[in-house]
């Protein structure tokens, strides 16, 4: 349960081409999570902002989730993770993370170093735990952002491609499959939508994939390509985020006040 909280309420190389990020600052997305028969188990909300980082332009991509409900009497689960995009290259720099779950809170940073391919990860509640991790060749991200980061592919049915993505201090290479397209309805509408399914095929599978879990998000085939549906299925049950509401960037020349 506590994984898929942290997942569902939370061919790359490394040329110097600049990727793109998938939220432009201003954007927000909002998710309602179902699991089982909990209809509003929780909710994630992902929110992109500018910042320096060492004086480089960047954005911040936030995603805050939570338990709603009965589920929360049951579980109250909170955490906020940020992932820090360098506007100059759009890679991932810095990964954080920070949860409340009972009497097990979690607080930790990866800083990743393309120049040396790898990733210093840090736990400051166990320190015992940090160390600096080799990486496989591609541009690392959280499992959520990567999900956001596919409204910026484009793909048909039939199509795949490779991502890293890192699991705490785990990388894991993946490989999105272009599955089928299908109608998604959501309280904001009804969306034409591709199926985008990640498998672990270039290596042995482990965590949640070595346990048969799968993963999909589904694509709007529209201008704003939004991510309109996450889900989760383990053999305990299925976890589904849908889109409640969706907040456009500010138009490039809008006033941003006093």
């Amino acid at each position: 349960m506590r994984y898929f909280l942290l997942f569902c309420l939370l061919g790359v190389s490394r040329a110097l081409a600049i990727s793109q990020i998938a939220l432009s600052p201003g954007e927000a997305l909002a998710y309602r999570v179902s699991w089982g028969v909990f209809p509003s188990a929780g909710e994630i909300r992902i929110t992109a902002r500018t910042e320096r980082n060492d004086q480089q332009p960047c954005t911040v991509v936030v995603t805050t989730t939570s338990t709603r409900g009965f589920l929360r009497g049951l579980f109250p689960f909170d955490a906020q993770a940020e992932s820090v995009f360098s506007n100059h290259t759009g890679k991932m720099v810095v990964h954080t993370e920070r949860s409340a779950a009972g009497k097990k809170p979690t607080d930790t940073m990866l800083a990743v170093d393309y120049g040396n391919g790898t990733a210093d990860y840090r736990d400051l509640i166990h320190p015992e735990k940090n160390q600096v991790v080799t990486l496989p060749a591609g541009e690392p991200m959280d499992l959520i952002t990567c999900l956001v980061q596919t409204r910026t592919w484009t793909m048909k049915p039939g199509e795949q491609r490779d991502v890293l993505v890192m699991f705490e201090e785990e990388p894991y290479e993946l490989t999105f499959h272009a599955l089928r397209y299908e109608n998604v309805r959501t309280p904001i509408g009804s969306f034409d939508a591709l199926v985008l399914e990640p498998r672990m095929e270039k290596t042995a599978p482990k965590g949640m994939f070595k346990r048969g879990s799968n993963v999909r998000v589904w694509i709007s085939q529209d201008g704003q390509h939004l991510p309109v549906k996450f889900e989760v299925e383990f053999k305990f049950g299925v976890g589904v985020s849908t889109l409640t509401s969706y907040t456009p960037p500010p138009p490039a020349n809008a006033n941003p006040g006093p």
